[in-house]
């Protein structure tokens, strides 16, 4: 009787939690649903493709996405990080592309995933990744620049840099570009002011408050500004056909894919190290996020959408407004699906000016702030990498300036790793000995030939000099035979012990030169 009674109330229980559960994500799911659309619809018109593909990633990220394992808490759909990207494939390779590379790179994902190299992720240097936001912002800031004013953004980054001053002087002297301009800095004002605002006010997202006070003003004042076009949802789904898959075999291509699957996956798991500190429920596994995130950008290809990563924004609200379980991401997604497909007309009355907006606020959201005055007073060398990374980005391409980012941070720690440096002492039989301490790689080997030289030269010892690499932690290869080279240069070569010249163990040998 007492165990039936028992399992009674614990149903009861289990039935008011789930309703209690199933109410705080259905109330999370319109707030995110709420911040999504203008971001996705957005995120689509930077990146030069119809609106709907914005869409389309959303719903992906929700339904699909939302379903698999990986993050509890985490958001995804289409992302500013990879506008630019996107942008500049879809300008080279052409849209019906972009599903193919799309698809590739979910691939990619999913095989890392399988092979557990989510975890390694977390070892990309901070610097390297602040200056590939860095340079996204700056590129992103930079176009939509021209789409505030209703103006055609040239090609490149450096070309939309070097092409502000024109754009002023032309926005001046046309009364339809200084509407649009007006009507985008006050999307971005909203934006900037809407936290201060009271509690009440706050509770419709800003980016939605924004971009209707926007279309609303349009509307009354009629402005003639740019509004968005829209084709139809089923019209601007292009799957990628047979044929697409022959770009696959253009280096280029490789290249591009490559770049969406590494950066894709590095913004999605930083973004669930954030997210994780901001909620209760279970950690991300890594792994599986990096699997559910790579078939999320599978199916996008096969569609032909833009590729989807793990939103900051829509996952931190997701949080904040009280999500308990998956069901808040996966909901917003079947709100996606109802506008898209119920109402989208509604897309028509949005002037791209406001949307231009939105993403001028991301993009400076993107840009390191408060961050860079104590950087620069404790770690120098990071400001050099991240302001390397920015600036390699704006003047090549995101791939390539995060390779160079990649390539200078390994350097930097290389450099720091490796401290070496020579202690000399006189032996009885009048011979100087210099013991060389610490770390050695390639990177410190000019300078210490520089010091052996310069103690050479100075004849010091009647013996000759003893070089000793007892004390040495570690030394590569190159180190191993420029010393040997030097004492063989010197004088005759004595070896006391066998050294480390893989530079995987102990340094134990002892050269001399006489």
């Amino acid at each position: 009787m007492q165990k039936t009674l028992f399992r009674r109330v614990r149903t009861a229980v289990d039935r008011v939690g789930l309703l209690a559960n199933l109410r705080a994500d259905f109330a999370a799911s319109l707030v995110v649903f709420l911040i999504a659309v203008p971001l996705s619809v957005g995120i689509a018109v930077a990146s030069g493709v119809p609106v709907e593909l914005g869409l389309v990633t959303g719903i992906v990220g929700g339904l699909l996405t939302g379903l698999l394992p990986g993050s509890s808490m985490q958001v995804s759909g289409p992302a500013a990080g990879l506008t630019v990207l996107v942008y500049e494939s879809v300008r080279e390779y052409g849209l019906r592309a972009l599903g193919v590379l799309v698809l590739t790179a979910g691939l990619l994902q999913v095989a890392m995933g399988l092979l557990k190299l989510g975890r390694w992720f977390r070892a990309i240097s901070v610097a390297v990744v602040q200056g590939m936001l860095a340079g996204i912002g700056v590129v992103l800031i930079a176009g939509q620049l021209y789409a505030l004013a209703d103006a055609d953004a040239p090609a490149g980054a450096l070309e939309k840099l070097g092409g502000l001053v024109t754009l002023l002087t032309d926005t001046l002297a046309s009364a339809d570009s200084l509407a649009a301009v007006a009507v985008g800095a006050g999307t971005v004002a909203v934006l900037v002011l809407w936290p201060r605002w009271p509690k009440g006010v706050r509770l419709v997202p800003a980016p939605l408050a924004a971009v209707a006070l926007a279309t609303t003003a349009v509307g009354v004042l009629r402005l003639p500004v740019d509004r968005v076009q829209v084709r139809g949802l089923f019209d601007a789904i292009q799957p990628p056909w047979s044929g697409d898959f022959a770009r696959l075999t253009e280096f280029g291509v490789l290249g591009t894919v490559l770049a969406f699957a590494l950066i894709a996956s590095a913004e999605s798991l930083f973004s669930a190290a954030a997210v994780d500190r901001l909620h209760d429920n279970a950690r991300t596994d890594y792994n599986k996020e990096l699997i559910a995130q790579g078939a999320g950008n599978t199916v996008c290809g096969a569609l032909g959408a833009l590729p989807m990563t793990a939103v900051i924004v829509r996952s931190a609200a997701n949080v904040h407004a009280g999500a308990r379980t998956k069901a808040s991401r996966v909901l917003h997604g079947v709100w996606l699906l109802v506008f898209a497909t119920l109402l989208p007309w509604a897309l028509e009355l949005i002037p791209v000016a406001a949307l231009a907006g939105v993403l001028v606020h991301a993009g400076w959201k993107l840009l390191p702030g408060r961050e860079l005055g104590p950087l620069w007073r404790d770690h120098r060398g990071e400001v050099a990498v991240l302001v390397t990374t920015t600036v390699a980005i704006v003047v090549t391409n995101l791939f390539e300036g995060v390779v160079i980012g990649l390539l200078l941070a390994i350097v930097k720690a290389a450099w720091e790793t490796s401290h070496v440096h020579i202690e000399t002492t006189t032996t009885r039989d009048g011979r100087v000995r210099a013991r060389v301490l610490g770390n050695a790689n390639f990177l410190r080997l000019p300078r210490l030939l520089d010091e052996l030289d310069t103690l050479h030269r100075a004849g010091h010892g009647a013996e000759g000099v003893e070089l000793d690499l007892t004390g040495l932690r570690h030394m590569d290869r190159a180190v191993h035979t420029a010393l040997s080279g030097w004492a063989e240069r010197h004088g005759s070569l004595r070896e006391g012990g066998k050294g480390n010249e893989n530079g995987d163990g102990e340094a134990t040998g002892r050269v001399v030169a006489v």
